[in-house]
């Protein structure tokens, strides 16, 4: 099996690896995340995740890496990581009520050749109460996440519908992730548990 490293500091993108099986060790990349004049937000996520990768994979040239990059949208406009309370309550009084996009990106790399996929889901809040917002944003929960919440805390209960893929909406789709490491020869679920017993 080849050595696979996350380039992602995120401990959620671990949990999800985590949960489908596989085995990797976490190497963060460094990348500029400012966003390229005129740039949509979907060749956003996915040139990030595509640099991560690449970033990593350049000193690890014999490991696959994976790159992921996370944004919620609204309207067109990339909601970013609050910067501090006031902006979170302000970001989840705009997602109040309205449907939003959350587009996650995930890459693979191996030495300089790279490969990634686009996961855009449609995520719909419920009104949400300024007490609600307050305790919410009083919580910290939202401070390190894009758009200001995270559908699998706390925040999953401002989450009236989903359509596309929880997985993505937390940080890392998980289809696409095996479908990338499956095309690079290592399905992952070969490295799956069996408790059936031979028989006799």
């Amino acid at each position: 099996m080849a050595l696979i490293i996350l380039a992602s500091a995120s401990p959620r993108r671990s949990e999800l690896l985590q949960q489908i099986g596989v085995s990797f060790r976490v190497q963060p990349a460094d990348v500029d995340e400012t966003p390229e004049t005129g740039e949509t937000p979907e060749h956003y996520v996915e040139r990030l995740a595509r640099e991560k990768a690449l970033a990593v994979a350049a000193v690890a040239p014999e490991a696959l890496v994976l790159g992921s990059d996370t944004s919620v949208v609204l309207n067109g406009v990339i909601l970013g990581k609050p910067a501090c309370a006031d902006d979170a309550i302000a970001t989840l009084r705009e997602l109040s009520g309205a449907t939003h996009q959350v587009m996650t990106a995930v890459a693979m790399a191996r030495g300089s050749r790279c490969e990634s996929r686009l996961a855009i889901s449609d995520v719909s809040f419920r009104e949400l109460s300024n007490d609600e917002i307050a305790a919410y944003v009083a919580s910290g929960e939202p401070m390190d996440k894009a758009g200001s919440y995270g559908i699998q805390g706390l925040g999953g209960i401002f989450v009236r519908e989903l359509r596309g893929s929880y997985s993505a909406v937390v940080g890392l789709p998980l289809q696409e992730t095996s479908a990338l490491l499956a095309d690079a020869g290592y399905p992952v679920w070969r490295n799956w548990p069996s408790s059936l017993e031979s028989g006799t």
